[in-house]
C-alpha cells in the first residue's frame, strides 16, 4: 500500500503482519469505521472495529483483535451487533484471538526482508531452481553462493510465497524449502516485485 498502517496492541500488531503475509490481502486501513447502534430499548452503543481488510476477488473483512480471555459481556454484545451489520451488507467478520507464537516469530522474522531491496534477480533465479526439489534452507543458500548474499533473498522469496516451507515450526538452518506449486513459470520472476506487490 506504500504507507504504515496503526495499531495498539502488540497482539494487533501480529495480526497486521499476518495480513501483510496473506497473498490474498490487498489492503488494510485500521479502525476504519464507526458502528452505532441502540441497546436495551434506547441505550446507545457504539464499537470501531480494530481493520477493515479488502481482498482478492472484491472480498471484504471487518476484523477486531481481542485475545479470549480478555472478552467481556461487553464485548461479545459488540461484535454480535458487528457480525450482523457485516453480514447485512455482504463483508465477512471476524475476531481473532493471540495467534501461535512460533508463526508470529515467524512473520515477523520473514517480514524485515520484505522490501524490494533484498530481492536480486539473479540470486532469486538460483535459488528458485536450487529449491526446485525441496531441502533444507541452509544447503540451498550455499549452493548458490555465500549465504550473506543468498539469505536475505531467500527470506524475501519466503515472505513472497515464491519460495514454501512450513511456519507452524521455528524456522531454521533445517527447515525444508520448496518452490510454490503456484509458481508455474520461473521467468516470472526475473524482474522481482514492484513496491506495491512487496507490501509498502
Amino acid at each position: 500500500m506504500g504507507r504504515r498502517v496503526g495499531f495498539e496492541s502488540w497482539v494487533e500488531r501480529d495480526h497486521l503482519v499476518a495480513l501483510d503475509f496473506d497473498p490474498d490481502v490487498i489492503g488494510v486501513v485500521s479502525q476504519p469505521f464507526w458502528l452505532v447502534w441502540r441497546q436495551d430499548g434506547n441505550k446507545q452503543r457504539r464499537h470501531a472495529p480494530d481493520f477493515l481488510v479488502r481482498m482478492t476477488g472484491s472480498r471484504w473483512l471487518v476484523l477486531d483483535s481481542r485475545p479470549a480471555e480478555l472478552i467481556r459481556d461487553r464485548d461479545r454484545a459488540a461484535f454480535a451487533a458487528m457480525s450482523h451489520a457485516c453480514a447485512a451488507v455482504g463483508w465477512s467478520y471476524a475476531v481473532w484471538d493471540r495467534l501461535d507464537p512460533v508463526l508470529v516469530a515467524n512473520h515477523r522474522w520473514l517480514g524485515g526482508y520484505r522490501h524490494p531491496r533484498c530481492f536480486d534477480g539473479s540470486v532469486a533465479g538460483e535459488l528458485l531452481e536450487t529449491f526446485t526439489r525441496p531441502r533444507p534452507l541452509m544447503d540451498g543458500a550455499e549452493a548458490v553462493g555465500d549465504p550473506l548474499r543468498t539469505l536475505p533473498v531467500l527470506y524475501h522469496l519466503l515472505w513472497r510465497h515464491w519460495l514454501v516451507a512450513d511456519l507452524s515450526v521455528v524456522l531454521s538452518h533445517r527447515t525444508a524449502v520448496g518452490v510454490s506449486p503456484k509458481l508455474s513459470d520461473l521467468s516470472d520472476t526475473a524482474q522481482g516485485p514492484s513496491h506495491s506487490e512487496a507490501g509498502w
